[in-house]
């Protein structure tokens, strides 16, 4: 790639051939204000709509001014990006964004997290000269399971846009209508829940206003927290640790595994339990059914699908459900480790303390938006009642005056807070695939595993193969995070499985749960999430039991009341079935 010589707010700099005017810019560290770029994480497909203008510079020998975001720089380009005439272009597009846009930033979602705000202050616009008044209830406000969506908001950046169309390639959203009138929506203006939308929020992590956030429901956990009647249980997903820290200033990648079970004691809850325990669950299951699987299909038994495709993420599921609903036969069967969690607490732990059904409250605390929606699916008969992201436990937690920093390291509550090294890298990419051959290795070979860690099945491209040797057998494995991706290897699949695959996993959000749409935002830094996806593995490094199987908890419980994996009673409560879904 050839270099090109440029000379931006007076210092030379050399940068690659190919590289925008703002790519320049942060390479000598010089902020450029954005509101529609949008670099998706570390890849080759930019948001580059120029929609904005926020970002404009000033080019030697060029009479209007460049959008940083979208202009190639050239050899010997001369560039200034805060003069007098640029400053005042870059007011005049807010003021007018502005103009257009609702007053209730006090009361709104995004408050703190708002670009538009946040670019308000710094350009010190106290007051806007134009008052255009189209955003007084223009559009009606859409609340979903998962998502909320208040279209008066949207400033036209068209970011969700691009990753629901370029990323996710998922194409639920897309620009409607022109000029002041113009915003994101859906087909015919149809809720989401009646488009081929996932729920995976990624639209969500990356707007910048309050047009598209998660339909919060804090006040529904504090109700639940409030009745003498209930006994409140509460789950946390293995990504929340690995990020809930940078709502109070810490690192991302700082594990608070400890601080959060003491914090959610202190809330009221009264057990304090963890997802992981029902991921180790999830390979007993899901393990077992691959091994079923390949025994069949190694028999000559026509009538079972290979490759086995994960079903631990919600979006993933209503991604195939939509867009694949011809292969339904592929995916296994096993509930997501949110939903066998909340079955498990209401059969056989409700049964040990004595609680029925009806008195007992299932939270669950998750990295997703789309486990809100798979919670309120009706095949599960609200095993779990109410789905909080990893943003609303930060908030509750704050609400409750919790010094969140200064709490002690406290452990979750038993049986179902025991939980292996296996069931924390459920978290992140290749994680939930990992688990399960660590125990299939063991079923399959009769050995003992010594080293757990597949390296082989880690990394952070989008798309990987890997071929693990179980014992005589060749393993081949798929991995894709982000559904972009995963639609790659489903092509694949259709076209006959030229890479003979025995299981594929599938993470709907980029980097995998811990790049999450509930998480705390990142702005698109894949570092954060890279951060969040070592500190899992270093979690599983340190536990003392690093295999699914090996959970003394999770054994018990199958001797107690289950009798055995892919037994009568587990398909009854930790399995499921899919539909062909027809949406818009």
């Amino acid at each position: 790639m050839s270099e090109l010589k440029i000379t931006i707010d007076g210092k030379e700099i050399v940068v690659n051939q190919g590289a925008t005017i703002l790519d320049a810019a942060k390479q000598v560290g010089i902020d450029i204000p954005t509101l529609c770029y949008l670099n998706l994480h570390g890849t080759d497909m930019e948001n580059k709509t120029a929609s904005c203008r926020v970002c404009v510079v000033e080019v030697e020998g060029r009479k209007n001014l460049a959008p940083a975001c979208a202009t190639p720089v050239t050899n010997g380009m001369v560039v200034r990006t805060s003069t007098p005439r640029v400053m005042q272009s870059r007011r005049m597009v807010l003021e007018l964004l502005l103009s257009d846009h609702p007053k209730d930033c006090l009361s709104c979602e995004k408050a703190g997290h708002c670009g538009l705000q946040d670019m308000a202050v710094k350009f010190g616009i106290r007051e806007a000269r134009f008052d255009v008044n189209y955003a007084q209830s223009t559009y009606p406000k859409q609340a979903g399971v998962s998502i909320i969506r208040d279209m008066d908001k949207c400033i036209m950046c068209r970011r969700c846009e691009t990753m629901c169309s370029k990323v996710q390639t998922v194409g639920a959203l897309s620009g409607v209508h022109r000029g002041f009138p113009s915003f994101v929506g859906t087909a015919f203006g149809a809720p989401l829940e009646e488009t081929v939308c996932t729920q995976c929020g990624q639209c969500v992590a990356v707007c910048p206003t309050g047009a598209l956030v998660e339909n919060e429901q804090i006040n529904e956990v504090l109700a639940q927290l409030a009745n003498p009647n209930k006994t409140v249980i509460v789950q946390v997903a293995p990504a929340v640790r690995a990020a809930l820290g940078e709502a109070f200033g810490m690192e991302p990648g700082t594990l608070v595994t400890g601080k959060m079970a003491a914090a959610l004691r202190r809330l009221g809850f009264n057990y304090v339990f963890d997802t992981d325990f029902a991921a180790d669950v999830t390979i007993m299951e899901e393990g077992s059914e691959l091994i079923d699987r390949i025994t069949k299909v190694m028999s000559g038994d026509e009538s079972v699908k290979l490759p086995l495709l994960t079903s631990c993420c919600p979006a993933w599921v209503n991604f195939y459900e939509t867009q694949f609903g011809d292969m339904l036969d592929y995916p296994s069967t096993a509930k997501s480790p949110q939903q066998i969690f909340g079955a498990i607490a209401k059969s056989y732990f409700a049964e040990k303390i004595e609680v029925p059904r009806e008195k007992m409250t299932v939270v669950s605390i998750m990295p997703c938006l789309a486990k809100k929606y798979e919670a309120d699916r009706p095949e599960f008969e609200k095993d779990v009642d109410i789905a909080l992201s990893t943003r609303e436990l930060a908030a509750l937690i704050k609400q409750a005056n919790i010094d969140f920093n200064s709490l002690p390291e406290e452990d979750f509550d038993n049986p179902l807070g025991e939980s292996t090294g296996a069931a924390v890298i459920f978290g992140t990419t290749g994680g939930v695939i990992e688990a399960a051959v660590r125990t299939a290795y063991e079923k399959i070979t009769g050995e003992n595993l010594e080293k757990v860690e597949f390296e082989s099945l880690r990394g952070f491209d989008g798309v990987r193969k890997a071929t693990v040797k179980v014992g005589d057998l060749e393993l081949n494995i798929g991995i894709a995070h982000g559904l972009g991706n995963a639609r790659k290897l489903m092509e694949e699949l259709k076209a006959g499985n030229p890479n003979n695959f025995h299981a594929i996993e599938v993470m709907a959000c980029p980097g995998g749960c811990v790049g999450g749409g509930g998480q705390p935002y990142h702005g698109g830094n894949i570092e954060v999430v890279q951060k969040r996806r070592d500190a899992l593995f270093a979690e599983d490094a340190g536990k003392p039991v690093r295999k699914s199987h090996e959970n003394q908890a999770v054994l018990q419980m199958y001797e107690d009341y289950f009798g055995h994996p892919m037994s009568h009673k587990a398909h009854e409560l930790l399995h499921t079935h899919y539909a062909k879904k027809d949406r818009i």
